[in-house]
């Protein structure tokens, strides 16, 4: 099999599905995960109609069950997976400083990413260039936090910390990997035209969507353990 295989968390609508478009038209074959398989075959649909090579997949990060059944999939369809990008996440500040919306938060967006990179580390490794991209955000930077008047102007402690913590594990798991062919790394896609960005986000989804796609992509002598923004390092 020649085309690299892609799996894409959170991937029915905004940046996820944007990310899935754009490996799709480099002529990539595209997982769109989602907890609604519904959504999934829907955007995945989508796709098709466009020429592109894509494949809705039943997947909450944070069932077990699901990212056993994904794995057993890829293995069973593909047997290795080039790409992983893991974009699903949630931003639950809204309701409250409370334990439950920090262990809601942790639970999608670092907890989930986690088991489901473990899970398919062995296909990872199957593949000559397998890639890892988290999808993180520049919140969860803590020097930008505290030195930026605009990221620093309201409370977000679950979002941040979950985000930082991300951060954390992306660069531990680059040092794990740092002997196989496997790169990992984070991104910030920007304050972009999303459920979660808003309509007065500056940039577009398909902006957005292009750091995550770059770090997919990269070549054999490309960065490993970094965080970025338009192929800018950014401070952890």
């Amino acid at each position: 099999m020649n085309k690299k295989v892609a799996l894409i968390t959170g991937a029915y609508k905004g940046l996820g599905l944007e990310i899935a478009r754009q490996l799709g038209q480099q002529g990539n074959i595209v997982l769109l995960g989602a907890r609604s398989i519904a959504k999934a075959e829907e955007a995945a649909a989508e796709l098709r109609k466009e020429q592109m090579e894509a494949r809705g997949v039943e997947l909450d990060v944070t069932d077990s069950d699901q990212i056993r059944s994904v794995a057993d999939l890829i293995k069973q369809d593909y047997g290795r997976l080039d790409i992983l990008v893991n974009n699903a996440g949630v931003y639950l500040d809204h309701l409250g400083n409370t334990l439950e919306v920090m262990r809601d938060s942790f639970e999608v967006n670092v907890f989930g990413p986690q088991a489901l990179s473990e899970e398919l580390l062995p296909l990872l490794k199957a593949s000559p260039a397998g890639r890892i991209v988290n999808q993180s955000s520049i919140l969860g930077s803590l020097g930008t936090l505290l030195s930026n008047d605009m990221f620093g102007s309201r409370s977000a402690p679950a979002y941040t910390t979950s985000k930082a913590a991300m951060n954390a594990w992306t660069a531990q798991l680059s040092i794990r990997l740092r002997d196989t062919n496997v790169k990992v790394n984070a991104c910030h896609p920007g304050w972009v035209k999303t459920d979660m960005g808003g309509e007065g986000a500056p940039m577009e989804v398909s902006e957005g969507a292009e750091t995550a796609v770059w770090l997919a992509t990269l070549p054999a002598d490309g960065p490993t353990g970094g965080f970025y923004h338009k192929q800018e390092t950014l401070p952890w």
